[in-house]
């Protein structure tokens, strides 16, 4: 492959701060639709460019070029500081609580990209991975009250630090067809909420959120599997 091909590949990564940033001016106005379909597409882009790096060669090509720091700085934007920026802004919390909620997700999310274990020899995550644009997706979707929201957040925050295993629902390995599946669906409901304008109708509610259960635990129910089969 050439130079040039290579160059579009991380292009198209580096695309991904764009999109932050558009997501960012939505939030800013509360244009949630804008801010989450922003999302959604930097969501798309993290898939594939991996997979198109590798077949254009791209450390190859450019060997001085680090493409992963890249993804990190790309991810990081639209996976946890985005989302965070969407809590203090979205009304989930007063305004105290929620400039603390916010803290807390950009900086657990930060150490988590820091972490070098996070990866598993299942394919998928040591603790939970900072996907907070999914769980973020999820709170503004069913709005619980401000006790429980918070108690989400610290949740998974402190999530993130024990050795809890969570799928990476593409190059999973076991359960596989079972969890593309779900992850296909969940993709499916997400795309219907955000043209609901993130309100819920009818099953698409019940399925989402079933949906999204099923992904958040399926690596813990694995693990629990894999150390129950050990001598």
């Amino acid at each position: 492959m050439s130079r040039w091909v290579a160059w579009a590949v991380h292009l198209l990564t580096a695309s991904g701060a764009g999109l932050a940033l558009a997501a960012a001016v939505a939030t800013a106005v509360q244009a949630w639709q804008t801010a989450f379909l922003c999302l959604g597409i930097a969501l798309v882009i993290d898939g594939i460019d991996g997979p198109l790096a590798r077949w254009a060669g791209v450390s190859k090509e450019l060997p001085w070029f680090d493409g992963g720091a890249l993804d990190f700085v790309v991810d990081y934007s639209n996976y946890v500081l985005i989302p965070a920026f969407i809590v203090v802004q979205s009304g989930l919390l007063s305004r105290t609580p929620a400039i603390i909620c916010g803290v807390i997700i950009a900086v657990v999310g930060a150490l988590y990209f820091a972490d070098r274990r996070m990866k598993t020899a299942e394919n998928g995550f040591r603790g939970f991975p900072a996907v907070w644009n999914g769980v973020v997706f999820l709170l503004m979707v069913y709005r619980p009250n401000e006790i429980l929201t918070f108690a989400i957040v610290a949740g998974f925050a402190v999530l993130t630090f024990l050795p809890v295993e969570f799928v990476h629902p593409i190059r999973v390995a076991r359960w596989r067809i079972v969890t593309l599946t779900v992850t296909c669906l969940w993709a499916y409901f997400a795309a219907l909420l955000l043209a609901e304008n993130l309100e819920p109708q009818g099953y698409v509610g019940i399925a989402f959120l079933l949906s999204s259960i099923y992904l958040a635990s399926v690596g813990m129910v694995l693990q629990l599997i894999r150390v129950k089969k050990l001598p």
